[in-house]
Order: C-alpha cells, then sequence, then structure tokens
C-alpha cells in the first residue's frame, strides 16, 4: 500500500511541472477544422526568389485538399503566415510581425549545410503522440520540380509531414531495413516493409559507377534480400491507406487504421507507438477530439495567406530595482549580466532602451540604435546600480511598452526582457496588455521568490522563460542574458556561448579552464574572470603562446569584480588556456565566461539548444534534451552534459546521451538525452547544458527520419529508377572544426504543495534486439535504471510468445525465460543475453517474439519492452526469379534508369522516350518473388 501510495503522490508532483524555455511553442489553433495561424519562415541565408513565396502558398493549398481526404473530411488548412527575411527586399504587402518568429515557426525554408541534400524532414524526439519541433523543406525541394520523382507531389510530402509534426506519429517504412519475413510467410516470402502489408512491387539493387547506373535483381541470402536491395512498388495498387509509408502512390488517401495496420512491419510507427496504428494516433489527439466530421466533398474554405517581414529587433530591458535586489549582490549581478548583454550579445543594427522599476517606473535609456561598440558602451552607463522601494511589475511594463512605441509609433514584434526577484500581487491587470500589445516579453526570475505568475508574461506572448539562482558571482545572470539573441533565424548575427564556469577556489589554490575555439566561430571573441572578493593572479594564453595578463584585461569602474577581453579580428583556432590562482586569504568562488560570434555567414556554426520536456508516458517524468547541430544536420560523438540547480539544493550533473535507449527516442540524430529523476521539491530549477566535441570522435550524421526517397516504381511491367539518393563518405561527414564547446540554458519550475522525492520505476527497454547466432537465440539490449534511466535494475523479466500481440497485451500471461543469473548493468551499459533453443518447439520457419521487463529494488516495474522478434530456421530461397518487365526469363534484362541530378535543374535521360511522369491511376500493391 505505501509504494502504491508513493506512486500516486509521484504522480501528482509530476503533473505539478510547468517547463521553462521550451525553445519552440507552435501557434497553430484548430478553429472548427480549420488549421490557423500555421507559421512559415524563410531562412535569412536562402535567396530572394519570389518563388519560393509561390510555390509555398501552391503546396499548402493543394496539401489542404489531401488533408482533408486522409482525415475523413474532418481537418484543413484555414489560414497561413509565411515570414520573409528582412534581407529580402520591403514590400507594401507585407505586414509587420507580432509575436510571430523563424525560431517559433511550424514550417523552415532553408538549406542543409551540405547542399546536395533535400531531403523534408520533421525534427520530433518527444516520443509517440508528442507534437514536434518543425518541419523543414530546402528552397531547392519548393523550386526543383523534378525533385517530384523521388521525393513524390509536395502537397502529399506536406501532409506527412504534418501528420509527424502535429500528431506524433512515425514513418512506416524503413530505408535501413527495407524487407522483413512476416510470421505466416509461404515458402519463405518477403515482404516490403510497409503499412499495409502486401504491397505488391518487386526487389531491386542498383550500382553507379559515376552518371551511369544498371540494376539488377537482389541477390538473396536465405532469410532476406542483400544489403542495399530497394523496394520498386507498382504505381497501381488496390490500397489506400498508406500515406506514412508510400503517400506518393495515387491511391495513398487514408492512414493505417486498426484494421489495415502491419504490426509485423520493423517500422518507427511500430517501435515507438507500441505498435498502435497511425489512424489510431490520430484519433486519440486533442484535434480529434475537438472536431467532427465535415458534411462537405471538399474544405469549406481555401487556405488564407499572409505575408510578414522580419524588421529591426527592438528591445526594452525593464529591470527591478526593488529592495530585495540588494540582497545576495543581486543589483551587482544584474549590473553585471546587463552589461554583457550590451556590449556582446545583442546584434548590431538592434534597437534598445532602459526601463527601471520598484514602486513605479522610470525611463533610463530611450530606444535607441546599436550602430557601433560606443552606442553599446553608451547603454550601460544607465544600468543601475542601486535598488530600494516595492515591486511594481505592471508599471515596469507599461513603461516598456510606452519606450517602444514612443520610437517605433508600434508595440508589434519588438520584446520586453523582463527580470524580477520579488512578488507582486497586481500582475494580472496587465495580463490584457501584454497579450494585446503584440510584444514578445522574456521573463527571468532571479532568486526563489520571484513571482509565481511571473511566466504567464511569456506564456502570454511566446517569450522566452528563464530562471537564474542566486550565486557568489554573476556568472548563473550573465548565462541567462545570453540566451536572449535574436530569434530571426539568422544565426550569423549570433552570439555563441563557449564557456561558463564556476569554481570555489581555495587560498593559493589554482582554477585552471580549456576553452576552444573552433573554426565556426571566432569573430567578437570575448573572455571575462569574475571573482566575488578579491581580484585573483590570472592570465589567458593563447593557442599560438601569446599571454594575456590582467594588464591586457578591462577591470569595470562601477563594479570592480570582473574582467574583460575583447579579441580583436578573428580569434586563433584552438584551445585558449586559463590560468587563475586566488591569492586572497580566504576561499572565493571564480567564473570562466567565453562567447564568439561565428567566422563567416556562410558556414553555419555548431549549435546547441536545450529543452525541458515531460515526457507523455507514465509518470510523466521530466526529460532534459540537447540537439546538438551545425546547418541542420546532427554532429555525432559529443560529449553532453547538464548540471541542474535549484536555490538551496546541490547541483546535479546528468550526462546526456544520443545512444536511442532510456529517454533518448532516436539514436544518433544529434539530440542527446536523459530522465531528470532527481527532483529536489517545489520550486524553479536552471538546467545549464555545455555540449564538447574534439577532431577524433566528432562526424556529422543525416537525419535519421528525413522523408522517403523514391528509389523507382513499376508501370505496366516496366521499372523507371531514379538515381540513388547522395551518399557521402565517412571523410565527407567528419567535423572539420577542431575541438569545440557550447553552452545553452533552459529552466523548469515545479509547483505542488508538498515537498519530497518522487519514486520512478526503471525506464522502458527501447531496443531490445535478437538473431540467430551458432544455433543460439541472442537478445541484446541497453541497460535501463533504477529509477528510469538513471542507476541501474535489480533484475529482469524475460518473456516469449509465438504471438506478438499476446506478447504486448499479457505480458504476464507469456512463456517465461530462465534470466536468475542475469544481473543488471548500470544504465546505459550493452545487455546480452543467450537463450538455448531446446527450450522452444523450434521447427521450419518459427518466428519467436521476446519482450522484457526491469524491475527496481523497490519491485517497481517498467513498460513492456519493445518486441524482438527471431527467426529459426532460414527459410527457403523463392522459386519464382524477379519479374522486371512481366516476365520470368530474364532476370537480369536492363532496368530503365532516370538519373537524377539533384544538384541541378536539368535531368539526364538515359532512355527518354520511356521515361514517363508518375501517372496518378489506382490499383493493387504484394512483393513479387
Amino acid at each position: 500500500q505505501g509504494q502504491v501510495m508513493g506512486m500516486i503522490r509521484s504522480l501528482i508532483f509530476l503533473l505539478s511541472f510547468q517547463l521553462l524555455h521550451v525553445a519552440k511553442g507552435s501557434l497553430v489553433r484548430l478553429n472548427e477544422n480549420g488549421y490557423e495561424d500555421l507559421v512559415v519562415a524563410i531562412n535569412p541565408q536562402v535567396p530572394e526568389d519570389a518563388n519560393i513565396i509561390l510555390n509555398t502558398m501552391n503546396m499548402i493549398k493543394s496539401a489542404s485538399n489531401y488533408l482533408f481526404e486522409t482525415t475523413k473530411h474532418r481537418f484543413f488548412f484555414k489560414s497561413v503566415k509565411i515570414i520573409i527575411p528582412k534581407t529580402w527586399k520591403k514590400n507594401t504587402n507585407y505586414s509587420r510581425l507580432k509575436t510571430e518568429s523563424y525560431d517559433k515557426a511550424d514550417v523552415i525554408i532553408a538549406d542543409y549545410y551540405m547542399k546536395q541534400v533535400d531531403d523534408p524532414h520533421t525534427l520530433q524526439y518527444k516520443g509517440c503522440k508528442e507534437k514536434g519541433q518543425y518541419i523543414h523543406f530546402t528552397p531547392n525541394f519548393l523550386l526543383n520540380d523534378h525533385l517530384v520523382k523521388v521525393y513524390g507531389e509536395r502537397d502529399r510530402v506536406f501532409v506527412h509531414e504534418w501528420a509527424h509534426f502535429r500528431w506524433g506519429v512515425f514513418d512506416e517504412y524503413n530505408s535501413d531495413v527495407p524487407f522483413y519475413v512476416p510470421r505466416n510467410s509461404k515458402k519463405g516470402s518477403v515482404e516490403a516493409t510497409s503499412c499495409p502489408a502486401g504491397v505488391t512491387g518487386t526487389p531491386v539493387f542498383t550500382e553507379c559507377n559515376g552518371d551511369k547506373c544498371e540494376s539488377r535483381s537482389c541477390r538473396y541470402d536465405g532469410q532476406l534480400y542483400e544489403k542495399g536491395c530497394s523496394f520498386i512498388p507498382d504505381i497501381q495498387q488496390n490500397i489506400s491507406c498508406a500515406v506514412m509509408s508510400f503517400q506518393y502512390i495515387p491511391s495513398a488517401v487514408e492512414f493505417c487504421d486498426k484494421n489495415t495496420h502491419n504490426i509485423e512491419a520493423p517500422n518507427m510507427q511500430n517501435k515507438i507507438c507500441n505498435y498502435q496504428s497511425t489512424w489510431e494516433v490520430i484519433m486519440e489527439s486533442d484535434d480529434f477530439r475537438n472536431s467532427a466530421v465535415l458534411n462537405a466533398s471538399a474544405p469549406p474554405s481555401e487556405t488564407n495567406f499572409i505575408l510578414l517581414q522580419t524588421q529591426d529587433r527592438a528591445v526594452a530591458l525593464v529591470l527591478d530595482v526593488s529592495g530585495s535586489m540588494s540582497v545576495h549582490d543581486r543589483i551587482k549581478h544584474l549590473y553585471s549580466a546587463a552589461e554583457v548583454f550590451l556590449l556582446h550579445i545583442i546584434e548590431i543594427g538592434s534597437w534598445v532602451g532602459i526601463v527601471t522599476f520598484d514602486s513605479e517606473a522610470s525611463e533610463k535609456a530611450p530606444l535607441q540604435q546599436i550602430t557601433n561598440d560606443a552606442a553599446r558602451k553608451k547603454l550601460v552607463q544607465y544600468l543601475p546600480t542601486f535598488a530600494s522601494g516595492t515591486t511594481n511589475i505592471c508599471a515596469g511594463i507599461r513603461k516598456g511598452l510606452e519606450l517602444i512605441t514612443d520610437k517605433m509609433a508600434t508595440t508589434y514584434g519588438s520584446e520586453i526582457v523582463l527580470l524580477t526577484d520579488g512578488e507582486d500581487m497586481g500582475l494580472a491587470a496587465c495580463f490584457p496588455l501584454v497579450k494585446q500589445s503584440g510584444a514578445k516579453i522574456h521573463t527571468i526570475a532571479l532568486g526563489p521568490q520571484a513571482a509565481k505568475e511571473l511566466e504567464e508574461f511569456s506564456k502570454l506572448t511566446g517569450g522566452l522563460k528563464l530562471y537564474a539562482a542566486d550565486g557568489a558571482t554573476p556568472s548563473k545572470l550573465v548565462r541567462t542574458f545570453s540566451t536572449i539573441t535574436s530569434q530571426s533565424g539568422d544565426i550569423s548575427e549570433h552570439s555563441i556561448q563557449l564557456e561558463s564556469k564556476e569554481l570555489a577556489v581555495q587560498y593559493s589554490g589554482w582554477m585552471n579552464a580549456t576553452v576552444p575555439v573552433d573554426k565556426t566561430v571566432g569573430n567578437n571573441t570575448f573572455f571575462s574572470i569574475t571573482w566575488n572578493i578579491s581580484q585573483p593572479f590570472f592570465f589567458l594564453r593563447d593557442p599560438k603562446g601569446k599571454e594575456y595578463g590582467s594588464l591586457d584585461f578591462t577591470i569595470d569602474d562601477s563594479i570592480q569584480t570582473t574582467a574583460r577581453l575583447t579579441i580583436s579580428g578573428t580569434a586563433e583556432v584552438g584551445d585558449w588556456q586559463f590560468c587563475i590562482k586566488n591569492i586572497h586569504t580566504a576561499t572565493q568562488s571564480v567564473s570562466v565566461t567565453a562567447t564568439s560570434r561565428p567566422a563567416s555567414s556562410s558556414v553555419p556554426p555548431v549549435s546547441l539548444a536545450a529543452h525541458v520536456n515531460r515526457a507523455n508516458t507514465a509518470f510523466n517524468p521530466v526529460v532534459v534534451y540537447a540537439e546538438v547541430s551545425q546547418g541542420f544536420l546532427p554532429v555525432l560523438g559529443a560529449t553532453v552534459t547538464a548540471t541542474i540547480e535549484k536555490d538551496g539544493a546541490a547541483a546535479v550533473i546528468l550526462e546526456l546521451l544520443d545512444n536511442g535507449a532510456g529517454a533518448d527516442m532516436i539514436k544518433n540524430d544529434g539530440i542527446y538525452s536523459r530522465y531528470f529523476t532527481s527532483l529536489q521539491g517545489t520550486g524553479r530549477y536552471s538546467v545549464k547544458v555545455n555540449a564538447q566535441g574534439i577532431n577524433t570522435t566528432t562526424r556529422l550524421g543525416l537525419k535519421q527520419n528525413r522523408a522517403f526517397y523514391i528509389p523507382g516504381y513499376r508501370e505496366n511491367g516496366k521499372i523507371y529508377m531514379n538515381a540513388p539518393r547522395p551518399k557521402f563518405t565517412d571523410k565527407e561527414m567528419e567535423v572539420k572544426l577542431g575541438s569545440f564547446s557550447r553552452i545553452s540554458t533552459s529552466s523548469l519550475v515545479v509547483n505542488t504543495g508538498e515537498d519530497y522525492a518522487p519514486v520512478y520505476p526503471p525506464c522502458k527497454v527501447t531496443d531490445l534486439h535478437a538473431r540467430i547466432e551458432n544455433k543460439t537465440i541472442v537478445l541484446s539490449w541497453t541497460a535501463p535504471g533504477g529509477d528510469f534511466d538513471n542507476g541501474k535494475a535489480d533484475y529482469y523479466i524475460i518473456k516469449s510468445s509465438a504471438n506478438l500481440l499476446d506478447l504486448r497485451n499479457h505480458f504476464d500471461r507469456a512463456t517465461s525465460v530462465n534470466s536468475s543469473n542475469l544481473i543488471p548493468k548500470e544504465a546505459g551499459r550493452e545487455e546480452s543475453f543467450k537463450i538455448n533453443p531446446e527450450n522452444f518447439n523450434t521447427e521450419n520457419d518459427t518466428v519467436i517474439y521476446f519482450a522484457i521487463r526491469a524491475v527496481d529494488d523497490t519491485n517497481l516495474i517498467s513498460e513492456v519492452s519493445n518486441i524482438a522478434q527471431a527467426t529459426w530456421f532460414i527459410p527457403p530461397k523463392p522459386s519464382v526469379p524477379l519479374d522486371y518487365d512481366g516476365n520470368n526469363d530474364s532476370v537480369n534484362s536492363t532496368v530503365i534508369v532516370a538519373i537524377v541530378v539533384l544538384c541541378a535543374a536539368v535531368v539526364c535521360t538515359i532512355v527518354s522516350s520511356t521515361l514517363c511522369v508518375l501517372q496518378k491511376q489506382k490499383g493493387r500493391l504484394a512483393i513479387e518473388t
């Protein structure tokens, strides 16, 4: 009974989370079956081309009709906003932004770092039924009509990606495992990985030498086709429910439902959504529950488009100077952090003003443009250094909006950075004003007593929700201010945090810090050292051995606890070494900070984005995510750690992993994840994430969930092949930038009436795999922890069954596998377990399914794992030869190949008279063998 009560209390506790600085916040809403305020944003680096706008509009217009059909007359796209970058020419038809921004767009149009890549994709890493972060298309995908051959019609691709983004469903194809052996196979038949089962087509292997490609029949290893073999579907099919597998087939106008779902297919939908069909997942969404079928054959209205253009950034700093800001050196720390923001973070060309407030508000500096370093230094002079009085947050907000209006004549598209450490019972009075202002409010809660309702301002306007704990030095607040960069998408302007480190250093003790400057950064590089009692001895050594002593640094006249150094030009690539000795007679805190900007506008820097989310699973655990990328490509092999702090509690350090286990959904996607299980009661928590990489271990990857690349199709017995998807060598995927380091900040808050530590079970095993090795079944998986993916479990329960759904739905009734000698390893370690087949009734083509659960030392048990399949005896080779052209007497006949040159606007035709465009004919899809 005590365990049950503990679990209930844990659940109540976890349901009380608010998540701060969740960088993505879609503005899309469903209104009378129509999606409104969908935001599409064009990256500032994209060259101006009106056809990008036109083709995007046409794509979404057509997608609205296709979405209406695929959702059985339920959903359509009602209104869309397209954000034009300020790098494009101004146009009177473009309206001004309000709270919309590139960073929060639902659809992003931008190039990958590798220009040959045009794969549409949706960034989603929170699990089944969870909304994605954004949909990504390249300009070339929208402009180059020849890419329709390899991805399908744009409107169909859009609906496929929308299902990922909006409803949290996953692909039902698998480019890495395009075939599988079904349980009820006859004569060793092989199926294409798809939904539904029974898609007709043929397996083909294509070999290319330069631009010349030849295709042949796939070799059969006795169980599956050789690696590199592709499935070529018939274009004429009778199937209709293939939106998440073969949406380019003309007859595909439905999602797979409970009756048509293929539970055996080795795809992401089955793995992540626990073998539920895509339509079942969609039916459980809020959208479905809040809508009804429309009695109409087409959407009731066409999609309406509004064009918006990004303007110069306008920011009002609205800063609390009430009496409580005088404790814990808060006013000094505010000065130091705001100074860094003005001197090094806010982008050139931006407009900034300063307002302070206690019981009343005061304008300290009117809105003025930052055109050079002198303008930055001028603004610093107006920062507050004295605190007294009570707190009136609404007065500060009103004055900030007035300050912006005085210069800009509107508050649309502007920003307020609101910092406070105190409570204010009258906050709600200005919620309506804030909502109508069209301004975005970023909130910074300083210390443990900041108003509990503060984050509501950010929630109403889509601003950042940030928190900084009190500290001996201003480093935590500096980190927080450094997060507030432009949301225009122009990362070439961004200030990037390289290091933020604080230590308590004993008398005569040394603090050493290595700050790697990689090839993608180096402009406007800035180092600072801060102490809380007296100036230590220190020097900074660059990669070539040049030393900068204290005389080379600038020490602030107003608050003499910080020394700063700005490197002129572009900083040397390599390791910069900070050496600091505390010469004070007592222990003191010392912090080091380093920021830089991209070295070139043409080479995107390695970037780090930290997110905190509550998982949509049992116990609703908190998950810390870190996305490490370069130009939309994942960076693999990085070492990523999260430091989680709360006022009055010891810091918790987590190593985040990209291993496809525990909290991490997909291996090698550049998303590093971990459950946070060490909650320490109510209050706000700050999350600092540090990502580091070195030359020998770090490399770029490709998106794991990218759109299906159509290898070809068969029509009337003839096969038409596209050129194979571009491949990259290991050398091309190396991150050629030297060692790197990045810092990102996020936050979360827990509101509840009780203070206790929640109790968690082991996490679900998600990567269970079975294989046959020397007539033995070998199971392998990543060890879960005792508390989700932390610590280690007490023991495992392994079960087997001849029926997949029985094993999923009735695990306890399934046949037990003796694993009493198996001792669980620490979370994240690889587990392996051998099973003697004598325990099973095996015969030719026997398929056995396995699943596992982990149990901790308090007898809390994990969810049932993914289900692994072992096919015991190798099936015989298919007796029917592969059929390319409708006859069985020419297995190796030449296949017509269309060489698609992806980076050009033309297609090289090999046999032009036989090429044809995909025709919208209906027909039937089962793999021939």
